[in-house]
């Protein structure tokens, strides 16, 4: 109520009399002089000096003016930024991802029509970024754990079957496809626990029966590649994931009947901001299972 009286103060002031004030501000001639009237009354000052129709501003009515203006002025900018910020002109967008294998081309074209926004990734493991999501420290996130709650709006990114890679000179390297049983004698590179990856990788393993010789954890993607590619072992990685490497050979395993699958997730209550709103139109969902 007072910032809509201080308008009204603002353009008696300038105008010089309330009719015009009312033309310019869009209201009727008894509501801006019924404000300036609530307003004097509630604190007890006298703004205008009133000579018929004319108005002169009084000493307190002259102290006012600057700070009604910058009010003024303050609520132009604020309405030209949330104009400016709609229309995605500039802005940030957070996203938190397991991997970049399937959002990357979302992504680029998301960058090419909205280059005012600064866009910020982070990779982390299913666990990490779905709670970073839920601490509002992103606004989107992409895991292949499917998290179920009220307050998460998901589609389905991807699903991807797992593949075994393995160094071009290993012992199953040649062979057109692999079985659950070969892995026994291997090394195994597993990704940290709260990766998905990794639970799916124990699962298809526990049901097949087969314990590999040894494990060996490491918590990074591109590291387990590495090591696979310096000979420390072999891995189950998405056959999506897996990048084209000279030395790296990613078979197909006969016995796994368990996909993976990625979803992206936002907040419900965030799903009309639209900086996240313009990426989701630009996801083709699959149907969800």
């Amino acid at each position: 109520m007072l910032i809509t009286e201080l308008k009204s103060f603002y353009a008696v002031a300038r105008a010089g009399n309330v009719t015009r004030a009312a033309q310019q501000l869009g209201v009727s001639q008894p509501t801006v002089t019924g404000q300036l009237k609530s307003l004097e009354a509630r604190y007890g000052l006298e703004l205008f000096h009133r000579r018929g129709r004319a108005l002169q501003l009084s000493e307190d009515g002259r102290r006012l003016l600057p700070m009604a203006e910058q009010l003024v002025q303050k609520e132009l900018e604020i309405a030209f930024h949330l104009r400016d910020a709609s229309a995605l002109s500039h802005g940030s967008l957070r996203l938190g991802l397991t991997g970049p294998y399937y959002l990357m081309p979302v992504i680029a074209r998301y960058r090419a029509q909205f280059p005012g926004i600064s866009l910020s990734l982070s990779v982390a493991n299913s666990q990490s970024v779905l709670q970073a999501l839920r601490d509002y420290q992103l606004e989107l996130a992409s895991s292949s754990v499917r998290a179920e709650g009220p307050e998460l709006h998901r589609v389905t990114l991807a699903r991807d079957d797992l593949r075994l890679a393995v160094r071009r000179d290993h012992r199953l390297a040649r062979r057109g496809n692999v079985h659950l049983a070969d892995i026994a004698p291997e090394t195994l590179l597993q990704r940290e626990p709260g990766s998905m990856t990794r639970k799916v990788s124990e699962r298809l393993l526990e049901r097949a029966g087969v314990q590999p010789a040894e494990i060996l954890e490491i918590a990074n993607r591109e590291a387990i590649i590495q090591a696979v590619v310096h000979g420390l072992g072999c891995c189950l990685i998405p056959a999506h994931e897996a990048p084209p490497h000279p030395d790296l050979v990613c078979l197909d395993i006969a016995d796994a009947d368990i996909q993976t699958e990625e979803y992206l997730y936002c907040l419900k209550e965030r799903m009309q901001v639209q900086s996240i709103a313009r990426f989701l139109e630009l996801v083709t969902p699959l149907p969800d299972h």
